[in-house]
């Protein structure tokens, strides 16, 4: 007899992959700087999540230790956000 598992612990997970997706679909229109902050958005939403949740709910967000997903997660976002905001000119700048 096989053991079934509960969907509902990969909701966040799905939550975050789906911003992610969104985030992709505006690069790939050229909003690169849109679609830069949304995935920036997503990766601190799952380090809020993996911070304030337990375990049995983070799902495929807990990949190590608590502490060391938060701050993965934290300073990968936040270096995202760093390069939509401050990369000026290039091949892709607006206008």
């Amino acid at each position: 007899m096989t053991k079934r598992t509960s969907p509902r612990p990969q909701l966040t997970f799905s939550l975050v992959l789906a911003m992610v997706a969104v985030g992709m679909v505006r690069i790939a229109q050229y909003h690169w700087r849109q679609g830069t902050v949304i995935i920036g958005a997503a990766l601190l939403l799952a380090a809020g999540l993996r911070a304030v949740l337990p375990p049995e709910r983070t799902g495929l967000l807990g990949i190590r230790r608590r502490s060391l997903d938060v701050l993965t997660y934290g300073m990968f976002g936040l270096l995202m956000l760093y390069v939509a905001l401050t990369i000026t000119g290039g091949p892709l700048a607006v206008g």
